[in-house]
């Protein structure tokens, strides 16, 4: 199964997303935005190229927190993957330790989780921390960028795609 993550988009009703991130896009079968969305015209527009779940993050309205909580666990070919956007103070240092916290005794292969803006993946007890960065406010990050992953029979490979503009 392939799944596109994204995070952070900020997008306004009028703005478009990137054509980096849309044409990077095509042919996956999830998408997974992980808040801040600022818009419901984002869901549109990705729900356009694939199904769509999410979370809200911290710069959403009551329509998106709503929609679609602040913290879930969804199961996608096999793998369990936490979803969080990373900005509610678990205590932690720094985002990822605020993902990590957030899911704190349960069994996951993967959290996915945004809100710094800085892509990240690495691993902690066999638990891969995935944050694609953001694909229209990049911040003091070289590049905009998301996120692909690869899932079979519960094994995940992901990866970032870095771009330069965001037209």
């Amino acid at each position: 199964m392939k799944v596109g993550i994204v995070s952070d988009t900020h997008m306004g009703r009028m703005a478009k997303l990137p054509k980096a991130l849309t044409e990077g896009l095509a042919g996956v079968e999830q998408i997974l935005h992980l808040g801040d969305w600022v818009d419901l015209a984002v869901y549109d527009e990705l729900s356009a190229l694939a199904p769509v779940e999410g979370i809200a993050g911290n710069n959403d309205g009551s329509e998106i927190v709503r929609r679609f909580g602040e913290r879930k666990i969804i199961t996608l070919a096999g793998a369990r993957i936490g979803m969080v956007h990373g900005h509610r103070p678990y205590t932690g240092k720094g985002t990822d330790s605020n993902a990590l916290r957030a899911f704190a005794g349960e069994s996951l292969d993967c959290i996915l989780f945004g809100h710094s803006h800085q892509p990240l993946m690495r691993s902690e007890n066999g638990v891969l921390l995935f944050n694609p960065g953001s694909p229209t406010d990049k911040r003091r990050e070289k590049l905009y960028s998301f996120g692909l992953m690869d899932i079979e029979g519960g094994k995940i490979e992901a990866r970032h795609i870095f771009y330069e503009s965001k037209g």
